[in-house]
């Protein structure tokens, strides 16, 4: 199954590029999620990213997930489909 239709919440995610070079590079565990951002446990901080603005991997995989294209409810992500 694509890991974009999969429940994110207690995975490892890892920002693979950003608008935003700051964010390149960190790392931590999906705590949250909303139509527009993610939060993440990284350490004993609670961050919260902006979708749109991310370029992400769950749990070190391949697939780099363009957060600008998963910008739905948790709910409705897991049932759309994607073109490849």
């Amino acid at each position: 199954m694509d890991a974009r239709n999969m429940p994110w919440i207690g995975r490892t995610v890892s920002i693979c590029s950003s608008t935003d070079s700051t964010l390149v590079g960190r790392t931590g565990l999906v705590i949250d999620e909303t139509k527009r951002t993610i939060k993440v446990l990284e350490g004993e901080s609670e961050l919260t990213f902006a979708k749109d603005v991310i370029k992400f991997t769950l749990d070190d995989a391949e697939q780099i997930i363009d957060g600008s294209i998963v910008g739905q409810r948790p709910g409705d992500r897991i049932h759309r489909r994607y073109r490849k």
